[in-house]
C-alpha cells in the first residue's frame, strides 16, 4: 500500500521529511538492536514496490517489518498500514515535524517521534 498525498504542498512536505525520517529510523533501529535480544538483517525487496524490509529473529521467532511503513508512520499523522494491495489511503503530513518559522525539518521532534515509534515496535516484539 502506498499513501496518497493530496496536493503539491503536501508532496513538498513529504519530500522534505522522508529522507531525514529514513536516516533517523535506521539509526534508531540500530540503537534498539544494540540493546535488544533480537538480531536484525535488512533485505532489499522489489515486490510489490521497491523498498527495504527489516527481518528480526530471536529464538526461532521471526518478524518482518516494512521500513517504508515505518517511515510513513513517522511522516504522516495517524498513519496505519493496510495490507490490501489495491487500497490507497489519503494521508496528512505531520506538520509538527516541520519548523513553522524556517520551513526546515525540526530535527528534535523528528528524533523524538522516530525513537518513540521504534521503542513501541520493539516493546510489542518482546516475547
Amino acid at each position: 500500500m502506498r499513501p496518497k498525498i493530496k496536493d503539491p504542498m503536501a508532496w513538498q512536505q513529504a519530500e522534505l521529511l522522508m529522507q531525514p525520517a529514513f536516516i533517523r529510523l535506521l539509526d534508531n533501529i540500530r540503537k534498539q538492536l544494540d540493546e535488544s535480544i533480537w538480531t536484525g538483517t535488512y533485505q532489499e525487496i522489489q515486490d510489490p514496490f521497491p523498498g527495504y524490509r527489516l527481518d528480526l529473529e530471536h529464538n526461532g521467532q521471526k518478524v518482518s517489518i516494512d521500513i517504508w511503513e515505518l517511515c510513513y508512520q513517522i511522516c504522516f499523522q495517524n498513519y496505519r498500514p493496510t495490507h490490501a494491495a489495491q487500497e490507497s489511503l489519503e494521508v496528512e503530513i505531520d506538520t509538527t515535524l516541520i519548523d513553522q518559522e524556517t520551513g526546515d525539518v525540526d530535527w528534535q521532534k523528528l528524533e523524538d517521534k522516530t525513537r518513540q515509534i521504534i521503542e513501541d515496535l520493539f516493546a510489542r516484539l518482546t516475547p
